[in-house]
């Protein structure tokens, strides 16, 4: 029988901290609501109990990606519509991204929240393997203040968790060191999405000459609660990949799970599935070995001074060359890519700006006399669909060129590749908005998803 709405009271706070202040207050507890997904089915079914609800599927604290030096931020309440869309989640998390796609349809992907699929607390959810095997962390929320758990320690069994009754999940924070693994992941149901997972999974490991390192296994719908298989990954860490680690591996991850039987599946299927999803995945970590290219075993051997020229092209820093150049030689192209990532996260705000000075304005095609031919060639290559944009946009572009210089003091910084002239001031418009730090911290990062490019296009030849 459907529930009466007279029955039930729903509050909409203003901001995250009226809403934590109408959690702590009272003897009556208030149940928070997001997207709804599955509240509403139950609603729908007569079987919600909880008749407080606190609304916070709109409040803006919960609903930002931040991209900070060492981590990314989400939102608790960000949809799974804007994780799969959002550029360096797709890139840094695509498991994460991958998993959003398959949750539900797309009407439930654009109103169900990554907050709410965790503290719904379901083994079958299909994004909580991802964060497992990403070692992310949760930062709680409440009058008393706020907390971060890692989220391996969070779900306590079947539809538990450390959460108090006062608090929210605020944020999921991923961490960004993920960038030289091989990740692969699942899902085993009737279908792909709009489904409930029969065996969903979630790995990753870094291979160095055959051998495996830091795996890591994440599996959903086998145990009460999504689980790591931490004596699976015991057993293949720093082994050399072959036919019988494979076979050894499939057999370990079936002895860690705990499978059932129901509506869905049987537990007999569900163990063939973790032994054949694990197979797939130690496999595709042997198919991944890359030899470096012909570019990188030259520059290997290359002396120091000259090394660092040759890529300076890729950044712009002097700092990051000369890291870049120490840390040599790189066994693959990979590895150079993580290196590359590694080396900008850790430098300072002078090493950015001198990158940033190697760009000519978006929308110019004169590179800075400091820049290399190389750098200038792919400048003008990245900015083609800008330079080939209507009269109007780039008057528009040079006009908000010159009140960001005003603002900020240096040059707009942005991955152009494949971007066109009206997108481009689109982003610069909002990029306008944010304060000193923020934005020289999304500049920053603009610059390490350029040299990415150019690293490829530098190790191609």
């Amino acid at each position: 029988m459907r529930s009466d709405p007279a029955e039930y009271d729903l509050v909409a706070p203003a901001n995250l901290e009226a809403a934590v202040s109408l959690l702590a207050s009272g003897s009556e507890r208030w149940l928070p609501i997001a997207g709804g997904t599955d509240l509403m089915v139950q609603f729908a079914a007569g079987t919600l109990r909880a008749r407080k609800l606190v609304s916070i599927g709109r409040l803006p604290e919960l609903q930002r990606i931040e991209i900070l030096p060492d981590e990314i931020q989400i939102g608790a309440g960000c949809t799974y519509s804007d994780i799969r869309r959002h550029d360096t989640v797709q890139r840094e998390c695509p498991m994460l991204a991958r998993a959003a796609s398959w949750t539900g349809g797309i009407a439930n992907q654009n109103r169900g929240t990554l907050g709410g699929n965790i503290v719904n607390a379901s083994p079958a959810a299909d994004s909580l393997p991802a964060l497992l095997a990403y070692d992310a962390s949760l930062i709680l929320v409440s009058v008393r203040g706020e907390r971060r758990v890692p989220y391996r320690t969070f779900h306590t069994g079947y539809k538990t968790m450390t959460l108090a009754p006062d608090e929210l999940i605020r944020a999921v924070c991923v961490p960004r060191r993920f960038g030289g693994y091989i990740s692969h992941t699942r899902k085993v149901g009737t279908r792909n999405a709009q489904a409930v997972s029969k065996v969903c999974m979630a790995a990753l490991a870094r291979m160095e000459n055959g051998i495996v390192h830091d795996p890591r296994i994440a599996l959903g719908s086998v145990a009460p609660r999504p689980i790591r298989l931490a004596e699976t990954e015991r057993m293949l860490d720093r082994k050399p990949l072959d036919s019988s680690l494979v076979l050894l591996a499939s057999r370990t991850a079936v002895a860690e799970v705990e499978p059932i039987d129901d509506i869905r599946s049987t537990a007999r299927y569900r163990a063939a599935l973790v032994a054949n999803l694990v197979a797939e995945f130690l496999k595709k970590l042997g198919g991944t070995q890359q030899a470096g290219s012909a570019t990188l075993e030259r520059w290997n051997l290359l002396p120091a001074d000259e090394a660092e020229k040759e890529i300076l092209p890729c950044c712009g820093s002097r700092a990051w060359a000369r890291g870049m150049a120490r840390h040599r030689p790189y066994k693959d192209d990979r590895s150079v890519l993580a290196a590359s990532d590694e080396t900008w996260r850790s430098l300072g705000e002078a090493d950015w700006m001198e990158a940033f000075a190697s760009h000519p304005r978006i929308g110019e095609s004169r590179a800075p006399q400091s820049a290399s031919a190389r750098s200038a060639a792919w400048s003008s290559e990245e900015q083609s669909h800008a330079a080939a944009a209507e009269d109007a946009v780039r008057t528009a572009l040079a006009e908000a060129n010159r009140e960001y210089e005003r603002r900020f003091g240096r040059i707009f910084i942005i991955c152009a590749t494949g971007k066109q002239g009206s997108e481009i001031l689109q982003i610069l418009r909002q990029r306008l908005q944010n304060d000193a730090q923020t934005e020289i911290r999304e500049a920053a990062e603009q610059q390490r998803q350029i040299s990415q490019i150019r690293l490829g296009k530098w190790l191609k030849g």
